[in-house]
């Protein structure tokens, strides 16, 4: 599979699955465009990938911020004349405590997280994608978005409004020539320990290269009549 050519923008790059990512998209030819809100983890991931610097566009952004997320979008234009892929790989958990204990800032960071960057990288990207008349959404999302578990109720409530955000935007992607799905993962194991130290209680875990060989998938050509998809990459639990 190539993607030469393809412009991918993929948010969270220096994650755990974002640096990942990153490199497999890199590897198949992909021009990328890595936002990230941390400079000196940037600074390591352009050196690990050594790509040309026509290839490349890095930005430190706050995706809290409409304004500068557009401004990133507008920035990636003006150096590749186009945006083809939207991989939007931030993250972030809180839990612990029953709703009844949970403090509000809780719900807020995990809407935040979830939610409103969800919410904003849409705006100031698939527009973009649209007028191609081609292009891929992929954001990662968790089972518990639609079986919340105990004393992880922020958490569920910021994934369960990014599902409904993606498939609402699939809905209105149709006929465009752009496709937006979900891959669900219980717990991104970022240390590969289901490999290293397997147990029953990572089972059902998910690598990050099991990840981005299913975002891999969706990125191709073949993948065009998916869309609307919610894609489990975990065992049961």
């Amino acid at each position: 599979m190539t993607l030469e050519n393809r412009v991918a923008v993929i948010t969270g790059a220096t994650g755990g699955l974002g640096s990942v990512v990153t490199r497999e998209l890199a590897a198949r030819g992909a021009n990328l465009a890595l936002l990230d809100i941390d400079p000196a983890k940037m600074d390591a991931q352009v050196k690990s990938l050594s790509l040309p610097e026509s290839r490349l566009f890095t930005r430190t952004v706050d995706l809290l911020a409409p304004a500068e997320t557009g401004a990133a979008a507008e920035a990636i234009l003006a150096k590749f004349g186009k945006i083809d892929i939207l991989l939007h790989l931030v993250g972030g958990w809180t839990g612990g405590k029953t709703i009844l204990e949970a403090p509000a800032d809780d719900l807020t960071f995990m809407l935040n997280q979830h939610v409103w960057t969800s919410f904003n990288v849409t705006q100031a990207f698939v527009p973009h994608l649209v007028r191609n008349g081609w292009g891929r959404v992929v954001m990662i999302t968790s089972p518990f978005a639609a079986r919340p578990n105990a004393k992880g109720g922020p958490y569920a409530i910021g994934k369960s409004g990014q599902e409904v955000l993606m498939l609402t935007l699939s809905q209105e992607l149709k006929g465009t020539g752009v496709t937006a799905n979900l891959l669900q993962a219980r717990t991104i194991d970022a240390r590969r320990e289901k490999i290293s130290a397997p147990s029953p209680d990572n089972a059902s875990w998910t690598t990050p290269e099991e990840l981005a060989f299913a975002i891999l998938y969706l990125l191709s050509d073949e993948a065009g009549t998916v869309n609307g998809a919610t894609i489990p990459l975990y065992g049961s639990y």
